[in-house]
C-alpha cells in the first residue's frame, strides 16, 4: 500500500519505478461537501438499506467525483498508454455525462460506460477509457439498457452483415468470406475453420473505389527505382483497422457478425461493413 496526500498524484507509477500498468480503476468521493451528501440523502424516497460507513475524506471533496476523476483525466493525457485503461465508479449519472463529454471534447474516442444495478434500489455507473487502439468487447463498452444512458455510449463494435436460413449452406457463406477478404491487400487475413472465424487487419480502406484507382495508378506511374525503394522503406506497415468476423449457426438461423478489436476510425469499420453487406447479400 502506498500512503497518499491530497495534492499528491493519482496515478504515481513513476515514483515507484514501474514502466506501464494494464489498468487503474477508482472509486472517487461522491459529493462536493457535507450539505452536497445531506442534501442527496434528503432527496431519496426512502432511507437507505445500510448505514454508511465511509468517513468524510472517502465520501467529500472539494468539485466532488467529477472534479477527481478530472485530475485523472488530466493525469492521464500525460501518461497516456504507459496506463492500458483508465477507471473509475460514479455515483451520480449527471457526472457520467459531464465526463464523457470531456472526453470526447480531447478526442478520446475509445471508452465505455456501464451501470451497476444493486437490488432494485441502488445504481451506479462506470467510466473508462484508454489511449491504446484495441476496442472493448460490446457489452463492456455499451454497458448501459436505459434510453436515457444511449447519447452517452461510445461507437458500436459489432454489425451484423447477413442472417441466412440453416437450410442453406453455411459452406458457401464461409467460401465467400474467405474469397472476398483474401482478394484484398490486408495486413493479414486468417480463419478458424473449426470455430467459424476469421481476422484481419488493414492499412487503410483496401475495398473501396480510392484504393484501386491509387493502385492503377502506381502501376502505370513510371517513377526511379530508387525513389520507389525509399518511399517504401520509409512508409509503415500501420494497422488502422482490426477487425474479427464470427459465423454463428442458431437452430432456425446462421448469422454472420463483423467485430471491430482495433483501431480508431469508426467510419473504417462502417465502411467495411458496408462493402461486405453487398458482398454477401445473395447468399440471405
Amino acid at each position: 500500500m502506498l500512503e497518499r496526500k491530497p495534492e499528491d498524484k493519482l496515478v504515481p507509477i513513476g515514483e515507484i519505478g514501474i514502466e506501464s500498468v494494464d489498468f487503474v480503476m477508482m472509486n472517487p468521493p461522491f459529493y462536493s461537501s457535507e450539505d452536497d451528501m445531506l442534501e442527496s440523502a434528503k432527496r431519496k424516497s426512502r432511507p437507505p438499506m445500510s448505514a454508511c460507513t465511509g468517513a468524510r475524506v472517502e465520501m467529500v471533496c472539494d468539485g466532488g467525483e467529477v472534479a477527481h476523476v478530472c485530475r485523472l483525466l488530466s493525469e492521464s493525457l500525460i501518461l497516456r498508454e504507459r496506463v492500458s485503461w483508465y477507471t473509475s465508479m460514479l455515483g451520480k449519472l449527471s457526472s457520467l455525462e459531464i465526463l464523457v463529454e470531456k472526453l470526447r471534447a480531447h478526442g478520446i474516442d475509445n471508452y465505455a460506460v456501464t451501470e451497476f444495478i444493486q437490488g432494485t434500489k441502488t445504481r451506479r455507473w462506470a467510466l473508462g477509457w484508454s489511449f491504446g487502439p484495441m476496442r472493448p468487447a460490446e457489452n463492456a463498452a455499451r454497458g448501459m439498457k436505459s434510453s436515457a444512458g444511449r447519447k452517452l455510449l461510445p461507437p458500436p463494435v459489432t454489425a451484423k452483415l447477413l442472417v441466412s436460413s440453416t437450410d442453406r449452406s453455411i459452406g458457401r457463406v464461409v467460401t465467400r468470406i474467405q474469397e472476398v477478404l483474401g482478394s484484398l491487400e490486408l495486413l493479414s487475413w486468417s480463419w478458424e475453420p473449426e470455430s467459424l472465424r476469421g481476422f484481419g487487419r488493414a492499412r487503410e480502406n483496401v475495398w473501396g473505389r480510392a484504393w484501386r484507382r491509387k493502385k492503377l495508378h502506381e502501376q502505370h506511374a513510371r517513377e526511379d527505382t530508387s525513389k520507389q525503394c525509399s518511399a517504401s522503406a520509409a512508409k509503415p506497415e500501420e494497422c488502422r483497422l482490426g477487425f474479427g468476423i464470427e459465423v454463428l449457426v442458431c437452430r432456425s438461423e446462421a448469422c454472420v457478425t463483423l467485430l471491430w478489436r482495433e483501431g480508431h476510425d469508426f467510419a473504417l469499420f462502417e465502411s467495411l461493413g458496408g462493402y461486405l453487406r453487398g458482398k454477401l447479400k445473395d447468399l440471405g
